[in-house]
């Protein structure tokens, strides 16, 4: 069959506009993904959906706003230093579950799942690290919480604990971050020298040691802790490296250094970095609480977007902040609350930046007071189903269970009351 010139020309550049295409959106893909999780569940009326018209039963003692760089965006006069730089980021106002309890709370952020079944799904740091096993080839975990995992649902689930989170301990804004299993500072590299030495002295006078299927099982994991503890995986976690400006910058606190740690791991390739932030449930005296918190928050998260701006590094890593639900926006002033707020799984907020988002947007609306969400709801399936997308995984696809064969990533995506849709209204083209 003779085909015309004209047809194979057409056939031919469709052809390579197609590969473009594909590379073009490999080239956009995310890397990694940075979860600031505010652990307790931040108030969103004092961060990021503040309403200050709405009556002091409501703003409380923060009545003042942060006016941001982009024109009619608002948030807490608390966040002077994000108010500076909302183009670099956007602002979900309408996130719900419903749920008002810690452990539920946190189990349908972290997994998105809302399908109420007896099935214990993997977080979604645990299913980044499971689609990125074979792409991954760094030595450090793929999946790293600093300094520990927000809760028992960072585990892998069902898909094991091969893929759960791995907890740094320690605390890295002191001298020493010391992380479980590879920074301690009472054994010096010569130390460890000369214990790697008696080991090998030890070896060689018993024939068992030298036998060849010994040695290849043993000296390959030996090389691979070694260089774990003493090579650049090791290295990631010494903050000593940076300069003081940069330490600075971040702040000399847990979430500062631990932000600026989650940097350190975005530049090794870690696929996903979970940043804990502790004490975020103010039942009782949250202002004066909140008044200490926010600007250390404000320091640290403005430093990390902006650091990963600079470094070329926002385009292909994804930041989230928010936690496991929000405050009600009605103030507790009675005793013993003394202006606290409860818990309010029904309308919150998450801040999104990089890795695909577009910048500069608020997407979801509530009312006056911040009872009701008024405009899109955005489920935990919603953007957790996003972020897979952005990663490069189908947020459609299936997970392996050992006995039940195949289930959805999201069981949650797509079912009327737990999902509204993915999120491409943020996802630039």
């Amino acid at each position: 069959m003779n085909i015309h010139p004209f047809f194979k020309t057409t056939v031919l550049l469709i052809s390579m506009l197609m590969i473009f295409i594909a590379e073009d959106a490999s080239a956009r893909q995310a890397k990694s993904v940075i979860l600031v999780y505010l652990d307790g569940g931040p108030s969103q009326t004092d961060t990021f959906d503040p309403k200050p018209d709405a009556g002091r039963d409501i703003y409380g003692n923060f009545k003042e706003v942060s006016v941001t760089n982009v024109p009619g965006i608002i948030i807490g006069s608390k966040l002077p230093l994000l108010a500076q730089m909302a183009d670099k980021y956007s602002l979900i106002r309408s996130m719900t579950h419903g749920v008002n309890g810690h452990e539920t709370g946190h189990y349908a952020m972290i997994t998105g799942d809302l399908s109420g079944g007896d099935v214990v799904y993997p977080s979604y740091g645990a299913v980044v690290s499971y689609f990125k096993k074979d792409s991954y080839k760094g030595i450090l975990p793929p999946y790293i919480s600093i300094t520990a995992a927000n809760n028992r649902f960072n585990e892998g689930g069902f898909l094991g604990n091969r893929f759960k989170s791995f907890d740094t301990g320690g605390a890295p804004e002191k001298t020493t971050f010391e992380v479980e299993g590879i920074v301690n500072p009472f054994i010096s590299a010569e130390k460890f020298n000369q214990r790697l030495q008696l080991l090998n002295a030890f070896e060689n006078i018993n024939p068992y040691f030298k036998t060849s299927a010994y040695k290849h099982a043993i000296d390959s994991m030996r090389q691979h802790n070694i260089s774990f503890i003493f090579g650049e995986a090791g290295a990631s976690f010494d903050l000593s490296k940076e300069s003081k400006e940069v330490r600075e910058r971040y702040g000399m606190h847990r979430t500062g250094q631990a932000c600026l740690t989650a940097r350190r791991l975005v530049e090794a390739g870690v696929p996903f970095i979970n940043v804990r932030s502790t004490g975020w449930d103010t039942h009782k005296k949250g202002f004066q609480r909140l008044s200490d918190m926010l600007p250390e928050l404000d320091q640290a998260l403005s430093a990390l977007i902006a650091d990963l701006d600079e470094r070329g590094l926002l385009e292909s890593t994804i930041i989230l902040c928010g936690g496991e639900f929000g405050r009600t926006p009605r103030v507790q002033w009675e005793a013993p609350w003394n202006g606290g707020r409860a818990h309010f799984g029904k309308a919150f907020s998450y801040l999104v930046a990089g890795g695909g988002f577009i910048p500069g947007k608020v997407i979801g609306k509530t009312d006056k007071t911040g009872e009701e969400i008024v405009e899109r709801k955005v489920y935990p399936a919603d953007l957790i189903g996003t972020v897979y997308l952005l990663m490069g995984i189908d947020p459609n696809g299936t997970l392996p269970h050992i006995t039940a064969g195949s289930l959805p990533v999201l069981p949650s995506l797509g079912k009327e009351g737990q999902s509204n849709g993915l999120l491409y209204e943020l996802i630039k083209p």
